[in-house]
């Protein structure tokens, strides 16, 4: 078990998270899921290991502080040394100020951003002892640019970046890489491929993101030399304006 290299994905969805899980277990990697739904996780982890990968699902509340450090507490004991985690965690609704109750207001910074600083500390907590790790955060087009109707989300991407700088001042120097990726694309998944108006088009012209080109990115990240460590990566397809 000391010697498995693991790898945590936080919010391994359909889509993004479970290709960035896959691409870990391509390199080698034990990847173990959490996401709130435990069944989904629980049968990506069997389609993972049907195809000969060690892999495991977690259903966790990320916004609950217990069940996070449970988590870490549980691979650590029973699966091995966190070496890379991903915090993956969405919450992309669209509303306008108008419409945005306080309640539905905190729900958004609860998944997007508090979430996040649950998952980094727990992660710096087990890396510290080991003087080693990667932290990656996924971020969006709402991380660095607060659209129209985006009032929640923007403000919660906009803090969950703040505290990847902050945790990548504070764990550089102890050779813990921290990093945020943000995505400003349409991604392949089936909300977009219902939802966006110019899916076909963009699509037939190689414009929206494939998840498992996207996922290469989050383990090249963790396989850069410590002598030239990315904090931010910005990635698009080559029809994306800026």
């Amino acid at each position: 078990m000391k010697d498995k290299k693991v790898a945590l994905v936080v919010g391994a969805g359909d889509a993004i998270g479970s290709a960035i899980a896959k691409a870990y277990a391509l390199k080698g990697f034990t990847v173990c899921m959490a996401r709130r739904n435990a069944q989904s996780v629980s049968a990506y982890a069997e389609t993972l290991q049907a195809e000969g990968f060690d892999a495991h699902g977690y259903g966790v509340d990320a916004r609950n502080e217990e069940q996070v450090e449970q988590l870490f507490a549980d691979i650590e004991a029973n699966i091995g040394a966190i070496e890379v985690v991903v915090f993956n965690i969405g919450a992309n609704v669209p509303m306008s100020i108008f419409d945005t109750t306080a309640k539905k207001f905190y729900k958004i910074w609860e998944m997007a951003c508090f979430s996040g600083f649950l998952v980094g500390r727990e992660a710096a907590r087990k890396m510290i002892q080991r003087n080693s790790g990667t932290i990656i955060f996924t971020g969006a087009t709402a991380s660095v640019r607060g659209g129209a109707s985006f009032g929640a989300f923007a403000s919660a991407k906009h803090g969950l970046r703040a505290l990847a700088q902050s945790m990548a001042r504070e764990l550089g120097p102890k050779n813990i890489h921290v990093a945020h990726v943000i995505i400003d694309a349409a991604v392949e998944t089936q909300w977009i491929k219902d939802n966006h108006p110019d899916y076909a088009t963009l699509s037939s012209k190689d414009g929206v993101v494939q998840p498992a080109d996207l996922a290469t990115n989050y383990v090249m990240l963790h396989e850069q030399p410590r002598n030239a460590w990315t904090f931010e990566l910005d990635i698009r397809p080559w029809v994306e304006k800026w």
